[in-house]
């Protein structure tokens, strides 16, 4: 895999020659958090480790040392270093950071620079950190603030919180992102003066009105795109990876890729830290972990950047944390590949590629994927209509089945977002429940094209009787109004119930988004089921493509879950009623007996409500 170090640079080789943990990462974890947190143990001596490192309070006003980046390419360049004093609490409680200023002709024309973050940084050949941050905006001095090393030492893959607990707590709660380097800040001192290096996202293959369009999702995610500053491949890079080279970490790989870069601070055999502060602040992640080669490193007084891009896969992260990411070599992480299929143009083409599975990042990500592809391609126009199909697989669940029409309307949304926002609540419906962490394995999506405005509008519904007994069967004739076209006359068979009691019995015509509002779970009620209902809740969902025609008598209703109960008697809605009280239970006033459908080929709207008296 080539990640072992290639040794030190000419002018290093003597003080950094024992740079490679021999203990596992563990271990080191142990003793860092030791040595910072217990005064007497801190005294001791660290020479049982096989890395030197400098301890937090060895740091002196004045030091000098270096610290290593690459500007252009592949291998690390040096800088100086003058530590110019300790910002106790700076990045949060106990968050010291080591305020420098860098030297040299590189970090003097270029500043502090977003894909910097991590640049390792050394005194006496010791490691003490990873350059992390830097001066507000439209700073005149290349000053930084250095991430203590043993703070990222305590980073690693053993932590007590399962991945489980973790997912379903981030999914429960969806908590707005704290922290990360892409949000906007909030107005404090910190942000003022002392920021986290940007790790920008950029997006290629993404239109700008796909970013746009999605980035308030996006921000909610802590992710602020940025287009085309780099791109990503699977393309080999001979060059070994060490301390100081650019690393990427990648979020969405394939015909449409979403990645970020930052620089490595210290590794061993299995594995690295990087960036000094959190990239997303997501936790426990899986994402691929990239070596990188930097194109050219842009000076700005305002947003000085490195372009960056990521090349083949030597593992994953595995962490994203307050004080860095973590990245094991030889992980295959665990993406979900996505395939976007078009029909009904004139060239049938596909899209493929892999997300990460997370409950805030992958929504927005399949949103903005499923739009940019619909409007990428030549045959999308205003009066064009959309058949989506397809499946979404979740390990050990049934298939999420997806099968609807979307067509223009009169709002200023294009169909586009409409599928995409469609789609998206899914995925969130997914994520949002508290008791499984969704293994999503695959995401298929047939769309294929209409070159027309496929609407139509209920106008009429009559029945062919108006008395009718239990047993039999009568007709629904419905009449729909295309949009541009001719009035279309469609006749719905239906059988009354033999157990249908004497009186009116009143026959609702509708479209299918008007059943399934009556049974859709508010966002409260939802996070109340568990994956296997979720999912066969929206299975359950009508296609909004055809027109229904429903039985309704007046005895309540009861829904648990995916489970659907009429024509409760009262003796039983007592009993049920507790459940209510913990949003367990949906009730409606109306039982729907019996159900029908007629399928038009249409995005069908309208309802009407017709009766009939049984004998």
């Amino acid at each position: 895999m080539g990640v072992t170090s290639r040794g030190a640079t000419k002018h290093m080789r003597s003080s950094r020659s024992g740079l490679l943990f021999s203990t596992s990462i563990r271990t080191l974890a142990l003793a860092a958090s030791l040595l910072t947190s217990l005064p007497v143990l801190a005294q001791q001596s660290t020479e049982h480790l096989s890395v030197p490192i400098m301890r937090l309070s060895e740091i002196k006003v004045g030091m000098t040392g270096e610290a290593f980046t690459v500007f252009q390419g592949t291998r690390p360049e040096k800088m100086g270093v003058e530590v110019l004093g300790i910002l106790r609490n700076m990045a949060g409680p106990k968050g010291d950071v080591i305020l420098v200023r860098l030297k040299g002709p590189h970090p003097e024309y270029t500043g502090v620079v977003a894909g910097m973050s991590g640049s390792p940084v050394y005194i006496d050949g010791k490691l003490i950190g990873a350059l992390a941050y830097r001066i507000g905006e439209f700073s005149k001095e290349p000053i930084g603030g250095v991430t203590p090393i043993a703070s990222m030492l305590q980073i690693n893959e053993f932590d007590k919180t399962s991945v489980e607990q973790e997912a379903a707590s981030s999914a429960a709660t969806m908590p707005a992102h704290t922290g990360g380097p892409g949000e906007q800040p909030a107005p404090i001192s910190m942000t003022t003066y002392l920021r986290p290096i940007e790790t920008p996202l950029v997006f290629n293959g993404f239109s700008e009105e796909s970013i746009h369009r999605f980035a308030p999702q996006f921000a909610s995610a802590g992710i602020v795109p940025v287009m085309g500053a780099g791109s990503s491949s699977d393309a080999p890079q001979p060059e070994p990876i060490e301390p100081g080279s650019s690393v990427g970490a990648v979020l969405v790989r394939g015909d449409m890729d979403i990645a970020a870069t930052c620089t490595v601070t210290y590794m061993d055999a299995d594995h690295l830290l990087a960036c000094g502060h959190p990239f997303l602040n997501f936790g426990q992640v899986e994402m691929p972990m990239t070596k990188s080669t930097v194109l050219a490193t842009l000076p700005s007084s305002s947003n000085a950047f490195k372009i960056a891009s990521t090349t083949e896969t030597i593992g994953a992260f595995v962490q994203d944390r307050h004080t860095g990411i973590l990245g094991r070599f030889g992980k295959t992480p665990a993406m979900i590949p996505v395939t976007i299929n078009f029909h009904g143009v004139a060239r049938p083409r596909s899209y493929h590629m892999e997300v990460m599975n997370n409950a805030r990042l992958t929504p927005v990500v399949m949103m903005a994927s499923v739009f940019n592809a619909i409007q990428g391609i030549n045959e999308y126009g205003e009066d064009t209509t959309f058949r989506v199909s397809g499946a979404i697989s979740v390990a050990g669940f049934a298939k999420l089945e997806i099968n609807n029409m979307y067509a223009p309307g009169d709002g200023q949304n294009p169909t586009a977002a409409a599928i995409a926002a469609s789609l998206g609540e899914r995925f969130t419906r997914i994520f949002e429940n508290p008791y499984a962490r969704p293994d999503i394995t695959g995401v298929v999506f047939d769309i294929d094209l209409v070159p027309e405005r496929r609407v139509a509008r209920l106008e009429t519904a009559r029945t062919d009787v108006t008395e009718a007994r239990p047993g039999d069967e009568i007709t629904v004739e419905t009449v729909l109004r295309p949009y541009r076209g001719e009035r279309m006359v469609r006749q719905i068979p239906v059988r009354i119930p033999t157990s249908t009691p004497r009186g009116a019995l009143r026959i609702l015509v509708s479209d299918g988004d008007t059943l399934d509002k009556g049974r859709r779970p508010t966002p409260g009620f939802a996070r109340n089921y568990d994956l296997a209902s979720t999912i066969a809740l929206l299975n359950k969902e009508h296609s909004n493509s055809s027109l229904y025609v429903s039985l309704l008598e007046a005895s309540p209703q009861a829904q648990v879950g995916d489970k659907i109960m009429p024509t409760l008697p009262l003796s039983v809605m007592n009993v049920m009623e507790g459940m209510r009280g913990t949003q367990d239970m949906v009730l409606v006033g109306e039982s729907s007996v019996s159900e029908s459908s007629a399928p038009i080929d249409y995005v069908v709207s309208g309802a009407q409500v017709i009766t009939v008296n049984v004998r």
